[in-house]
């Protein structure tokens, strides 16, 4: 019986499926980093091609990481007001780090980096967070849930035939619908 084993195994051991759904979120996430020094740049920023049963396993995870993330955004907009813009260790950043604005700030961020140690947590990657909470999560501040999707592609997978799908995230990639004209009739 599997009771309370819920999820696909995807022919791996549980350490596996884990690191396997880590690593592809951190694969869809850094595609949307700035790569245009990189030779590797991803093609499409905000998509990845998978297998379809790894993209509809992955994808409650990701959206779980974007949801914690889009509800740190307005502790850190709240804590955005307290800040000083000074280098650390300046005499205005000293100033500000002894005043009454710095446990402002301090209680108003508090919220923000709890969440970002738990997206860490999910994720496992710091620089795929940091472009979590600064790229993609206020993109979503407004939507609630869904905020990926899966699109099945026709050709399989060469070697074995798995079927593929992609992975992208919601409103980035989308098609403009045109409304055709109607001819006018003289």
């Amino acid at each position: 019986m599997r009771h309370l084993n819920k999820g696909r195994k995807l022919g791996r051991n549980p350490n596996h499926q884990r690191a396997l759904l880590k690593n592809l979120i951190v694969s869809i996430l850094m595609t949307e980093r700035d790569a245009s020094d990189d030779e590797n740049a991803p093609k499409v920023p905000g998509r990845i091609i998978t297998t379809l049963p790894k993209a509809k396993e992955v994808r409650p995870l990701l959206e779980k990481c974007i949801t914690i993330a889009k509800k740190a955004q307005t502790h850190i907009e709240a804590a955005a007001r307290f800040e000083v813009r000074a280098d650390r260790g300046s005499a205005e950043w000293k100033k500000w780090r002894d005043s009454d604005i710095w446990q402002e700030w301090n209680k108003a961020i508090a919220p923000a980096v709890a969440a970002r140690r738990r997206a860490l947590q999910l994720i496992g990657n710091k620089e795929a967070v940091r472009i979590l909470f600064e790229v993609v999560a206020p993109r979503y501040v407004d939507r609630n849930g869904g905020y990926t999707r899966i699109l099945k592609l026709f050709t399989p997978r060469l070697g074995d035939a798995g079927k593929q799908a992609i992975l992208e995230f919601v409103g980035k990639n989308d098609r403009v619908k045109a409304r055709s004209q109607r001819p006018k009739v003289e």
